[in-house]
C-alpha cells in the first residue's frame, strides 16, 4: 500500500470519528490529520493503521485505538504552551499529537528500552524529535526535573492514582489516567488538582489498557 492510499484511508478514519461524534475538537482533528497513526507502527501493520482498534507494537505492547486517543486528548483540553508529561510512550504517536497541540516541549516516559528506541525513530520520522523528549524510566514516579505540569496523561492502567503524579501537577492541573484491574477493565479518570492541593475525580467510564508497571503501579 503506497503513501497516498494510506493517507486516504486515514482521512476516512478521522471523518468517521467525527460523524460518530467522538471527535469534536477542531485542534485535535488537525493534529490527527497532520500526524497519521501509520507513521508509528511497524511496516507490516501500516495497512491496518486506519482501523479503529489497538495495534501491536514491539515488546508485546499496543498502540491505542484512534477513538481512545481522541477521547483522552479531548479530556485533557490541551492548549498551546501547556507543560505536559506523558506516561507510557509506546509507539510515540500520542506524544507527537500532544506536541502538535501544545506547540512546545513534551516529556514522555517509557520503561521498556526497545520501545524507547522504537518511539524515538517514529517521532523523528514524523518531524517531532525537537519537541518530544523520550525518557527511559519508571513513569509511576513522574519526572520531577520538569515538574510541575499542567497536564499528565497516562496510557496504561494503574491499580490506583499514583501519588507522585498528583504531587507533580500544578494547582488547577489535570491527570488523565485509567485505574482498575490489571489487564481487563479500568475506569478512565480525570483527576483535577485543586488550589488547596486536594483533588476532584471525574469518572468517564470503562476502558481497557495494558498495565502500568512501576513502584506506584503494578509490580510486573
Amino acid at each position: 500500500m503506497d503513501e497516498d492510499e494510506l493517507k486516504g484511508l486515514w482521512k476516512k478514519t478521522v471523518k468517521r470519528l467525527e460523524l460518530e461524534e467522538i471527535l469534536k475538537d477542531g485542534e485535535v482533528k488537525g493534529a490527527l490529520l497532520k500526524i497519521p497513526r501509520y507513521l508509528f507502527v511497524e511496516e507490516r501493520y501500516r495497512g491496518y493503521a486506519h482501523v479503529d482498534e489497538p495495534l501491536p507494537i514491539p515488546a508485546g505492547q499496543t498502540v491505542s485505538a484512534p477513538h481512545m486517543v481522541v477521547i483522552m486528548l479531548q479530556l485533557a483540553k490541551l492548549r498551546p504552551k501547556m507543560k505536559v508529561l506523558e506516561i507510557g510512550t509506546g509507539s510515540g504517536w500520542n506524544a507527537a499529537l500532544i506536541a502538535e497541540l501544545v506547540k512546545t516541549d513534551v516529556y514522555t516516559i517509557e520503561r521498556i528500552p526497545e520501545l524507547v528506541e522504537f518511539a524515538r525513530k517514529n517521532i523523528e520520522r514524523a518531524g517531532y524529535s525537537h519537541r518530544v523528549h523520550v525518557i527511559q524510566g519508571d513513569g509511576t514516579k513522574g519526572f520531577p526535573p520538569k515538574a510541575p505540569y499542567d497536564r499528565i496523561i497516562v496510557t496504561a492502567g494503574a491499580p490506583d492514582i499514583p501519588k507522585p503524579l498528583v504531587e507533580q501537577l500544578k494547582p488547577g492541573g489535570k491527570l488523565i489516567i485509567p485505574v482498575g484491574n490489571y489487564h481487563l477493565w479500568q475506569d478512565l479518570l480525570e483527576v483535577i488538582k485543586l488550589p488547596d492541593e486536594s483533588v476532584r475525580v471525574k469518572n468517564h467510564g470503562g476502558v481497557a489498557f495494558v498495565p502500568l508497571i512501576g513502584e506506584y503501579g503494578w509490580h510486573g
